[in-house]
């Protein structure tokens, strides 16, 4: 659950910016479907509740790094550095405009292609053994 000033505002950004699922939304209360995890937005005007750091920290694989912090920007959700380029992918880390930190990975097509070989080749090998 996070708690946060303007749940409407941050509907908005997670389904929006991030094109996450919204299946509950209200004024005061919100939930957002993050990959089979329900992710609750509450409603709070206590400091403390919404007091913002580096936790909790919402991490998300994402197909294309570019667009989706374009999107994100645009409904106010702010850049924490700038993103980056290892070996494995692309990186970039922002603040959604109630301030929660969210972590965004695109991995490289190399590597998003060998993990899908690997789960046909799993797969394979399952459905012999179910023979």
């Amino acid at each position: 659950m996070l708690f946060l000033r303007d749940v409407p505002r941050s509907v908005q950004f997670f389904r929006d910016g991030l094109g996450l699922p919204v299946t509950v939304a209200s004024e005061t209360f919100a939930e957002i479907n993050a990959g089979g995890v329900v992710i609750g937005l509450k409603s709070s005007e206590s400091a403390a509740a919404c007091t913002t750091g580096y936790s909790p920290l919402l991490q998300f694989d994402v197909d294309d790094m570019d667009t989706t912090v374009v999107r994100a920007l645009s409904l106010g959700g702010t850049l924490d550095g700038p993103i980056k380029y290892p070996a494995h992918g692309k990186v970039a880390c922002l603040r959604a405009p109630g301030g929660q930190m969210i972590g965004l990975y695109e991995p490289n097509m190399d590597l998003r292609l060998m993990q899908e070989a690997a789960q046909e080749r799993l797969k394979g090998g399952n459905e012999q053994r179910g023979r």
